[in-house]
């Protein structure tokens, strides 16, 4: 059977639906579905929070006796296995359902393809692939996260008009605007945790938790911070805050051990990985330890040394410019990527602009690096 124009329509709010879970789904995907009899709605549902009803079982259960000779529309393909709760292609098949239209096939490689299979033998005319990029953009840390066993990586930064992340003083507060500062912590809000490096933490002493005015949040994301020495300073609110707030500290094995042992006290989780030749946390090994922790997306607030090494080591996903009208000039005042740099234009890294919205007077630039 042909896609109506409605597929589109209807996909797109079971999109939207999706989008309500954002944050409290992790580890599942984010999932919306749409029963739709004749040209009406009759049912409508979402995953609200990982171990709760899927969305297809939410959206039926809404559409009752109408769901029979339904079409049901999902960003997802049903799951036919047994997880936390019963496969969701045993209640489409109870349901009645007719046609069922999936925006993509589960990445997961163990079970992708395995709920179109079991709905096509039991004679459901089954479609695959409608807004399809829009669904894998949206569930992006799940893909990964299933595929790879790591997290996808968004590395956030907020520069003035000629590029600058602070004045030659180190004077960074604030660069971009209260409406910037509020996206990034809606933002803190979607994501797993929130990386930065010692660096931002000995020099600006970040809390580093979700704080949006009238919302009460339950789900704080995991603070990590790269510390290769274990230089954190006790008194730093990161530390004086980890009984309240789930805390990381990432080192190597030549840190203190004394250190760690008053980190612990303190209620922090010390992670001990791999250094490279130079001392430093190797970005890559830490990223699959984290995926071992159930950590899915990262968003990367590091300063100029960590966004260097993050790219060097090729684990950003995404890029997140902050553009403010502001122009800070001088020699020494800093560029969002540190390091040595490159020496020809020829041999600089390409990225992909995705978006570009305004935030309050600043510009928003999403992109997506490419890695030849």
């Amino acid at each position: 059977m042909k896609n109506s124009p409605s597929d589109e329509k209807f996909m797109r709010l079971a999109l939207r639906l999706a989008r309500k879970g954002e944050g409290k789904t992790s580890p599942n995907p984010m999932v919306g579905a749409v029963v739709v009899k004749g040209k009406a709605i009759v049912g409508t549902g979402y995953h609200h929070r990982a171990g709760g009803p899927h969305a297809e079982v939410l959206a039926l259960r809404q559409a009752g006796e109408k769901a029979k000779g339904a079409i049901l529309y999902l960003n997802l393909e049903p799951c036919d296995h047994f997880g936390r709760t019963p496969p969701c292609t045993r209640a489409i098949l109870k349901a009645g359902i007719k046609r069922v239209v999936a925006g993509m096939k589960d990445p997961n490689p163990l079970v992708s393809g395995r709920g179109i299979k079991r709905l096509k033998e039991a004679g459901l005319q089954v479609e695959v692939g409608i807004c399809e990029g829009a669904c894998q953009e949206l569930n992006a840390a799940f893909g990964k996260g299933i595929t790879t066993r790591t997290p996808l990586v968004i590395l956030k930064a907020a520069v003035s008009l000629d590029g600058k992340v602070a004045t030659r003083s180190g004077d960074s507060r604030w660069i971009s605007s209260e409406a910037s500062r509020r996206h990034v912590h809606r933002l803190r809000t979607r994501v797993d945790a929130v990386m930065v490096g010692i660096g931002t933490v000995r020099r600006d002493d970040p809390l580093l938790n979700i704080r949006l005015p009238g919302r009460r949040t339950a789900r704080q994301p995991l603070r990590v911070v790269i510390d290769s020495r274990l230089r954190i300073p006790l008194a730093s609110q990161i530390v004086r805050t980890a009984e309240d707030f789930p805390t990381l500290v990432a080192t190597t094995p030549a840190a203190p051990l004394d250190k760690m042992g008053w980190l612990k006290k303190a209620g922090v989780k010390v992670l001990v990985t791999r250094g490279d030749r130079r001392g430093r946390v190797k970005l890559k090994p830490l990223m699959k330890e984290l995926g071992l922790l159930g950590i899915q997306s990262v968003l990367l607030e590091g300063g100029p040394t960590l966004n260097a090494g993050a790219l060097e080591e090729r684990i950003v996903d995404r890029i997140l410019l902050f553009v403010a009208p502001k122009i800070i000039g001088g020699r020494v005042a800093p560029g969002m990527i540190g390091g040595e740099g490159i020496w020809r234009m020829k041999n600089a890294r390409r990225a992909e602009i995705l978006k570009v919205r305004r935030i309050g007077p600043d510009l928003m630039i999403e992109a997506k690096p490419l890695y030849g």
